[in-house]
C-alpha cells in the first residue's frame, strides 16, 4: 500500500525571516507502533459555568438565534466539524450541587437553583438530562455525566442511572417515558463525584474511599448498558489521594480522574489572558510540560496496584487558567484565548499520546466561552479559538496508534527552575496507514530547519495548511474573528526517506505526503 504521510505543525509567526534559523532532527520508527491513541483524548467539557450551557450550547427554541432544536446553529455545526468524541457535563463543581429532577419534565415547572460555585448565576434548569444527552446523540459522542456525591444521596444517583439506562417497565423508565423520551439513552461513563477534595465535598482520601465503593454500588447496569465508573481523582501533585484509592478502592472503578491546569496559582492575579510578554510565554510552556512529570508519577503509583493496567486514568480537566477578561461578570471564567493557548493544546496533546497506555480520556476545559475554550460566543456572534484549530489540525490521531519519535533540539531553561524545548512533536498512524506528525516550534524567535528521518515511509509529495499570526498574543475577536486561521502552506522537501520542514518562529503546519 502507498504510504502516505500528515504531519501538523502549530504556526504563530509569518513575519521572522528563515535566514535566522536553528535545526532539530526527528526519527518516526513506523514500525514499533503499539499503542491506539484514545479518540477520548480529546475529549470536551461542558460545565453549568458562565455562558457555557446558556448562550454557548443551548439558546432555546424560541431565541431569534439561529439554532437546531434549542442548540445554537453555529456552534453545533463547528463541534460537529471538530469530531468531539466525549463531552463530560455537568460540572465540574457545579455537579456535586446539581440535582437532576429538577432539569427534568416540561421547562415551565423546572425550579430554579442559585450557582454557588461560579457568581451566584440563577440557574433555571432549562437545560438538563434529556437537553445534554440528546446533544451527545445529535454530535455523534459519548456523554460523560458526572453524578452528585457532595450534597446529593446515593438514592439520587442511582434513580439517575435508572432514568437514563434503563430499557424496562421501572418507575424511572417510565418517568422518561412521560418526559417524551421512549427508548433509554447509553450512557458509558458515570464520574462518582467531583474534586472530592475540594469543592465536591472537602473530602479526605480514606472518606471518600469508602464513599466511592457504596455509589458505585448501587450505580447499576441495565439492559444492556455498561457504566464505566469513574472515581473522583486527584489535583495535580496530590499523589496520597490516588495511592490511597488504588489501595481501598481498586478494581472497584474503572477509572480515575485527574486534574491539571496550567495556571500561576490559586490565590491572587493568575495573569492577563492577552497581554503577557516572552518570559511569561516560556513560563507557561514550561508549566503546561510538567504535566508530563505529574503523569508520570500518578501512573507510577496506579502501576503498584494494577500492573496490568486495567485502571484507566483520566485527565478530565485541564487547560490554561487566566484572569476574566476586564469588563465580563465576576465567577464566569470567561477569557480570550491567543496563540500561545494554542501552544499549550499542542504541547499538551503531544504529551497525552505518550501515555495512552493508562491515560485513556482527556477533557479540555472548557467547550464553550469558559476557560480555555474552542468557541466564544456574544449574542448572535460566534468566534472559533486558535486552540479550536489545533484540535482540528490534531483530530487525525484519533483512534491511530501511536508511533515512538527520537527528538533533537535546542532547550532553554526557564523561570521556576523548568527546561523547555524548542521543539515538540508526535506521530501516528491510522488504520489505512496514513501517517500524522504534529510539530510545534516553541522558540518564540527564530525558526527551524527539522529534518524528520521517515525510514522506509515513502512520499513524494507534499501539501499542507498553517496556522499563522504575527504575535504571540494575537488572538480572534468578534470584530477581527480571522486573525489567527489556517493558510496553505508547502515549506517542505522529500528525497529518499527524509523531509525537511521549515518551522518559522512561534509555529505548527499540517502537511500531507503522498
Amino acid at each position: 500500500m502507498k504510504a502516505k504521510l500528515l504531519v501538523s505543525t502549530a504556526f504563530l509567526a509569518a513575519s521572522v525571516s528563515l535566514s535566522a534559523q536553528k535545526s532539530a532532527t526527528i526519527t518516526v520508527h513506523a514500525d514499533q507502533g503499539k499503542e491506539i491513541i484514545p479518540k477520548e483524548i480529546y475529549g470536551q467539557f461542558a460545565e453549568h459555568l458562565g455562558s457555557c450551557i446558556y448562550g454557548g450550547l443551548w439558546v432555546g427554541e424560541n431565541s431569534d438565534i439561529p439554532n437546531i432544536k434549542g442548540y445554537r446553529t453555529d456552534v453545533f455545526n463547528a463541534l460537529k466539524d471538530l469530531s468531539v468524541p466525549v463531552l463530560r457535563w455537568p460540572g465540574g463543581c457545579f455537579a456535586d450541587e446539581y440535582h437532576w429532577m429538577d432539569g427534568i419534565g416540561p421547562k415551565e415547572n423546572r425550579p430554579k437553583m442559585v450557582n454557588n460555585n461560579w457568581g451566584g448565576t440563577i440557574e433555571d434548569n432549562s437545560f438538563g438530562t434529556h437537553e445534554f444527552l440528546n446533544l451527545c446523540e445529535m454530535l455523534g459522542c459519548e456523554p460523560y455525566v458526572s453524578g452528585n456525591v457532595g450534597s446529593g444521596t446515593v438514592e439520587e444517583l442511582a434513580k439517575w442511572v435508572e432514568y437514563m439506562t434503563s430499557d424496562g417497565d421501572s418507575p424511572m423508565a417510565n418517568l422518561r417515558r412521560k418526559n417524551g423520551r421512549d427508548k433509554a439513552w447509553k450512557l458509558k461513563y458515570l464520574g462518582v463525584g467531583n474534586e472530592s477534595w475540594g469543592c465536591g465535598g472537602s473530602m479526605r482520601p480514606e472518606y471518600y474511599a469508602d464513599l466511592y465503593r457504596r455509589y458505585s454500588t448501587y450505580c447499576r447496569n441495565y439492559d444492556g448498558n455498561r457504566l464505566f465508573k469513574i472515581a473522583s481523582g486527584a489535583s495535580d501533585y496530590d499523589y496520597k489521594w490516588t495511592d490511597v484509592l488504588m489501595n481501598r478502592v481498586g478494581h472497584r472503578m474503572d477509572g480515575l480522574s485527574l486534574h491539571y491546569y496550567t495556571v500561576t496559582g490559586w490565590s491572587g492575579s493568575k495573569g492577563s489572558a492577552t497581554q503577557f510578554n516572552k518570559d511569561d510565554y516560556y513560563w507557561t510552556m514550561g508549566k503546561c510540560l510538567e504535566v508530563e512529570d505529574v503523569l508520570k508519577k500518578h501512573c507510577t503509583i496506579m502501576d503498584k496496584y494494577d500492573k496490568d493496567k486495567k485502571i484507566a486514568l483520566l485527565l478530565d480537566e485541564w487547560g490554561t487558567w487566566w484572569d476574566e477578561e476586564p469588563g465580563t461578570i465576576k465567577g464566569h471564567l470567561y477569557q480570550q484565548n491567543t496563540l500561545r493557548d494554542a501552544f499549550v493544546a499542542s504541547l499538551s496533546l503531544d504529551v497525552f499520546h505518550k501515555y495512552t497506555d493508562r491515560l485513556k480520556m482527556a477533557n479540555i476545559a472548557q467547550i464553550v466561552n469558559v476557560l480555555q475554550s474552542m468557541i466564544l460566543t456574544k449574542d448572535k456572534e460566534m468566534v472559533l479559538t486558535p486552540t479550536y484549530y489545533v484540535f482540528k489540525m490534531y483530530k487525525v490521531h484519533q483512534d491511530a496508534t501511536y508511533l515512538p519519535i527520537d527528538l533533537t533540539c535546542e532547550k532553554i531553561n526557564v523561570r521556576d527552575n523548568r527546561t523547555v524545548p524548542m521543539v515538540s512533536a508526535t506521530a501516528s498512524k491510522n488504520k489505512d496507514g496514513v501517517i500524522h506528525i504534529s510539530l510545534s516550534n516553541v522558540d518564540a524567535d527564530e525558526a527551524q530547519e527539522i529534518t524528520i528521518n521517515l525510514g522506509d515511509t515513502k512520499a513524494k509529495k507534499a501539501i499542507g495548511e498553517i496556522l499563522t499570526a504575527s504575535k504571540l498574543t494575537d488572538y480572534n475577536s468578534f470584530e477581527k474573528p480571522n486573525i489567527v486561521k489556517p493558510a496553505p502552506f508547502k515549506e517542505v522537501k522529500i528525497n529518499k526517506g527524509t523531509m525537511k520542514v521549515k518551522l518559522p518562529a512561534k509555529s505548527i503546519v499540517t502537511l500531507e505526503l503522498q
